[in-house]
This record gives C-alpha cells, sequence and structure tokens, in this order.
C-alpha cells in the first residue's frame, strides 16, 4: 500500500512570509461593517471583500506565491492551469507579474468576461472539454508533453499558505474576531484561513473558531470529515459553481480536518437570498460561491458568538447569471411572486383582478394572458401576475384579496 506523507501545518513565521511575497501583487482587501447582518444576529458582522481583490477573487493570492517558488529552469518551462473562471485569472495576472508564461485551459462552456479576462491579463487560453473533468485532463496532458509546471487550485501546501494570508489580513483589520466564516470547495482558502488566523490568534493570546461552508448541492466535506479521508461524491447543480468540487484536495482536507470548528451547508435558495442583500445592502457584487459565508449567517445555520467575519471570497458572475440569481434570490424571499388566477372568459375580469393586487398594495409587473393553458375548460382563461411584493405576509395579503373578490389563485411554480 502505498503511504501517504503528513501534511505539516505552515508555520505563523511562513504565513507572514508569504504574505510579504502576495504583497508584491495582491491589495489587503477591505472589512465593512454590516449594519444589516449585525442587526439580524445580534452580533456584530464584518465583511472581507476579497470580491474586490484584484482578478475578482484571493485566488491570486495562492496562485502568485506558489509561482515565485518555481526555479529559473521550472519558470522558463512556463506553466498551466485548468479553471473556469477565479484560478484561470489568479494564475494568468501571476505569471504576467513573474515573467511567465502561461498556458490555461478552460471548459468549451466558459462566461465570456472570464475567458476575456484571463486572456487579457496575458495567457494563452485553450478551450477545450465538455466538463471540466475533461480539461483538467487535456490541461495535465500538456504539462506532461511540454513539461511545464501544472498550478493546482487548491492541492498544494503554496498555494494554501498563499490563501491563509487573507487569515492574517482579517485579524490585522479586526483584532476582537471571534469567529470566521468561509466557504469550501477544494478547500484552500478555508485550511489557509483556519490555519493562519488560529496561529495568529494564538500569539495574541486569543482563540477564534473558523467554520466552514458548503453548497448542500456540492458538500463534499461533510461525508469526508464523517469518514476520516476524502470522499468523491456526485455533485448536483449549482448556482454557487465555484465551490463545486466532488472530492476535498489531499492536502487542504487534512487541515481542515484538524482546524475547522465546524462545516456546515446552505441551499441553493439561501445562497440566492444572501447575494441579494449583498447587492442591497452592502452594495457587494458577490459571486454565489463567494456568499456561501453569509447564506450561512442568514439561514441560522451558524449561531455567532461574538464578532463575526464573513469571506466573500470572489466577485466573478456572468451579468447574465446574476440577472437570473436576482429573480431568483427575490422569489425565494418571496419579494417577486407569480400568482395564477383561473377566470371566466368575459369582460371586466382582468379589471377586477388588478384592482384587488392594488387594494393590497401589490405592484404587478408582468402580466400573461392566455386561453391555452393546461387544465383550462372552454370559455375560461388563465392570468398569470408577477407580483412585486414585501415578504411573506404581505404576499399572503395580496392572495386574500385575491380571493376576497371572488377569485381563485394560486401559487405558480416559476
Amino acid at each position: 500500500m502505498t503511504q501517504t506523507t503528513a501534511v505539516v501545518a505552515p508555520t505563523l513565521a511562513e504565513f507572514e512570509a508569504a504574505h510579504k511575497i502576495v504583497a508584491q501583487v495582491a491589495i489587503e482587501t477591505p472589512v465593512l461593517h454590516s449594519n444589516f447582518l449585525s442587526n439580524l444576529v445580534g452580533q456584530k458582522v464584518y465583511l472581507k471583500c476579497e470580491n474586490l481583490q484584484r482578478t475578482g477573487a484571493y485566488k491570486l493570492r495562492g496562485a502568485f506565491n506558489r509561482m515565485t517558488k518555481l526555479t529559473p529552469a521550472e519558470r522558463r518551462k512556463g506553466v498551466v492551469a485548468a479553471s473556469a473562471g477565479n484560478h484561470a485569472q489568479g494564475v494568468a495576472l501571476a505569471a504576467k507579474k513573474l515573467g511567465i508564461k502561461a498556458t490555461i485551459f478552460m471548459p468549451v462552456g466558459a462566461s465570456l468576461p472570464k475567458f476575456q479576462a484571463t486572456q487579457n491579463y496575458g495567457a494563452q487560453v485553450v478551450l477545450e472539454g465538455a466538463v471540466f473533468a475533461e480539461t483538467l485532463k487535456a490541461a495535465q496532458a500538456y504539462a506532461a508533453k511540454k513539461g511545464a509546471i501544472f498550478i493546482p487550485p487548491y492541492d498544494h501546501i503554496d498555494v494554501v499558505t498563499g490563501q491563509g494570508t487573507v487569515g492574517l489580513e482579517i485579524l490585522d483589520q479586526v483584532p476582537d474576531v471571534e469567529t470566521i466564516i468561509v466557504s469550501i470547495g477544494g478547500g484552500g482558502l478555508a485550511a489557509g484561513v483556519a490555519v493562519a488566523a488560529k496561529l495568529k490568534a494564538k500569539a495574541a493570546g486569543k482563540k477564534i473558531r473558523v467554520i466552514g461552508v458548503q453548497s448542500a448541492n456540492a458538500a463534499s466535506y461533510v461525508p469526508s470529515i464523517k469518514a476520516g479521508k476524502p470522499v468523491e461524491i456526485v455533485t448536483q447543480r449549482t448556482i454557487a459553481d465555484g465551490i463545486a468540487v466532488a472530492k476535498p484536495g489531499r492536502i487542504p482536507f487534512e487541515l481542515i480536518s484538524k482546524h475547522i470548528d465546524k462545516v456546515v451547508t446552505v441551499t441553493e435558495d439561501e445562497i440566492a437570498k444572501a447575494l441579494v442583500v449583498m447587492l442591497e445592502r452592502s452594495k457587494q457584487v458577490v459571486e454565489p460561491a463567494g456568499v456561501a459565508s453569509v447564506a450561512a449567517l442568514m439561514s441560522g445555520a451558524i449561531k455567532p458568538k461574538g464578532t463575526t467575519v464573513c469571506v466573500l471570497s470572489g466577485g466573478n458572475i456572468d451579468p447574465l447569471l446574476m440577472q437570473k440569481i436576482i429573480g431568483y434570490g427575490l422569489s425565494a424571499s418571496e419579494r417577486y411572486t407569480t400568482i395564477s388566477v383561473m377566470l371566466p372568459d368575459r369582460p371586466g375580469q382582468l379589471v377586477k383582478t388588478a384592482q384587488a393586487v392594488a387594494a393590497a398594495q401589490g405592484n404587478v409587473v408582468e402580466v400573461l394572458h392566455t386561453r391555452h393553458g393546461e387544465g383550462l375548460e372552454i370559455g375560461e382563461v388563465e392570468l398569470r401576475l408577477s407580483v412585486e411584493t414585501m415578504g411573506h405576509e404581505h404576499r399572503d395579503r395580496v392572495i386574500k384579496a385575491l380571493k376576497d373578490a371572488g377569485l381563485k389563485p394560486r401559487i405558480a411554480q416559476n
């Protein structure tokens, strides 16, 4: 049986050295206080805005730290990476700063903004593979053929150390922090933050909790921690594609198993709601994977103790996807509801319906009137109303107003 070497966690000195290296290319992202979240959970809550990092995500830190460790001979060979987005951009910019040729493999369906951004950082982009597994295989084959150095997104100690510099900054910016919440995909960020933050806190004579968050549709760490080893799962489709990893990285898993206090999951609805809250309340554009920490707080999956920092790990989101998720999030928050009303096909029924909605202060934003809906009888029409409401109670008032008007409304599936 092949024996794997136990993972040795980086020391505080190693994290601090990495921070000096990372500072050559990455900015110290701001920490913002969130009144909304603080009032919601009854504790001071701050947001560590890695969505404002160069390239739009924390990935630049780990990629740059790893690539500075390459020998001159390795740098001449160039680097290769496989990524659908954030890691691609981090490697591309790091390579540009270090004068290294970068070849990035992306799936054929990669979003145009991420593809263009990666190219604009100077990398050669190769679109290959209908799914990411095929893209990764192609990148590794290219690295083997060309002798180029493969830069992994999370499963390397230098990458983990670079990502951990986020934890050092949090302790400097919010000295009284007691809980840090961070999303987990492969685990590089969570592992680095957990180890670095706890080492720095211990040096200051304090203890902190670090809690990881995964999408419920791609929660590979939950069964892995239970099994005591990385377990591969079949992921379900999730809007948080940036953390949809089927199997934990070996190195991050060992560190997370020892240093993360808890791993929780959040649903698609909870992620979408959190994204809308960040837009409305904090004026922050955050991708679904990057807002998982906030979703865990809002959903009650985490009960914060003392001052809490949520890491917003990235902000790279396709505008078209954002449009869909905003609608999804508003619907999940019961602020945008589609109501179906079956009506007799005679004059005055549309007016009657509109008056009932108006009486309950609902705002109709879209109307679909059809004589051809499923289940309609002859002489009957279906009216589908998209209505803006202010939450659950207001939505119920709109439904009651329609019923009081003698109509038969039902909440329609979007």
